[in-house]
């Protein structure tokens, strides 16, 4: 009995380290998992995007690292004149069909493939420029960079192309820039969208703010372009526009006022937001000023916006926002 009972002892001992490290790697697969699905992980990436100046670009112009994206629609706007060394990238070329639907943005490794032939590598810098209410094309291709964790910084240029031809005597060019592709790395980041069941769990979820940047009759229901029209339940209705120069949508308006829209609608830093739109790409611009400029933590964006969440049986508020309580 005495024997059998050291064995035993022995044996509870030597199968306790066992189940200590059984425990310890449950533990580590359960933090891994809590923080890749938390909102918290939203503010995990290491691109860096901000508005500059027009004066910006001129002290920078000579940086051999770099590249500039003209991500204009229009190719004849391009050739007309455009900044000297910029790359035309038009930003509709990122959203294709996807699955019966319109306009998605393509995957992480398309995106990458995209801006490699456009001349981004592992060592550009990225300065972005469109014109007027295309604000929104820019936003969409600093998004899409962020997305397949470009670490190096990316700019827009603040007031577009006509903001810097009213501000810089430098004059366009009609020249096409000459460069070679190189090494771009993609790292798709998941951390900074979410898809359509997220957003089915997320609904009416406490500390959760859906924002849509849409038109107040796009966001209320009452334009009929889908076979579903309005908004996610709850969501907050603040048309991009209101975050522009009404005289250049290009121009963002000073911090300070952005700061009093979102205040007054009771948003703050605390909050975990979806931005939420037509297509995507007006959410973008909230996006960017909300998590690059202001500093909002917890910001994503959901690409599928309405054009998915149209097609799907997931309940639809119409009329205008509800009341701020």
């Amino acid at each position: 009995m005495i024997r059998r009972n050291s064995r035993a002892k022995s044996l509870r001992f030597r199968f306790k380290p066992l189940a200590f490290t059984a425990t310890a790697i449950m533990s580590v697969i359960v933090a891994i998992a809590f923080f890749a699905f938390s909102p918290l992980s939203a503010q995990n990436s290491s691109t860096k995007i901000e508005f500059v100046s027009p004066n910006w670009v001129s002290q920078n112009a000579n940086d051999p690292n770099l590249r500039i994206l003209d991500v204009r629609w229009s190719p004849i706007d391009y050739f007309t004149g455009h900044l000297p060394n910029a790359v035309h990238l038009a930003d509709n070329l990122v959203r294709q069909p996807k699955d019966g639907l319109p306009v998605q943005l393509v995957d992480s490794n398309k995106l990458g493939d995209y801006l490699s032939k456009a001349g981004v590598t592992d060592k550009s810098k990225v300065l972005i420029y469109s014109d007027g209410r295309d604000v929104l094309g820019s936003s969409q291709i600093a998004y899409a960079l962020e997305r397949i964790g470009f670490k190096n910084p990316v700019a827009i240029l603040d007031g577009g192309l006509s903001g810097y031809k009213q501000t810089n005597t430098a004059d366009l060019t009609q020249a096409f820039p000459k460069y070679k592709s190189g090494k771009l790395n993609v790292n798709d980041n998941k951390n900074i969208r979410v898809n359509i069941s997220q957003v089915k769990d997320l609904i009416g979820k406490q500390g959760i703010v859906f924002i849509d940047p849409r038109p107040a009759k796009a966001f209320a229901g009452e334009e009929k372009y889908f076979t579903r029209n309005g908004h996610i339940p709850g969501a907050r209705n603040i048309p991009w526009p209101t975050f522009t120069d009404p005289q250049n949508p290009h121009k963002l308006k000073p911090l300070s006022e952005i700061e009093k829209i979102l205040a007054d609608k009771k948003i703050d830093k605390s909050k975990d937001i979806i931005v939420t739109c037509t297509t995507g790409r007006e959410a973008s611009l909230q996006y960017v000023v909300l998590k690059h400029l202001l500093g909002y933590p917890k910001v994503r964006v959901y690409e599928g916006s309405w054009t998915e969440y149209s097609q799907s049986d997931l309940p639809v508020e119409t009329g205008a926002e509800r009341p701020l309580t």
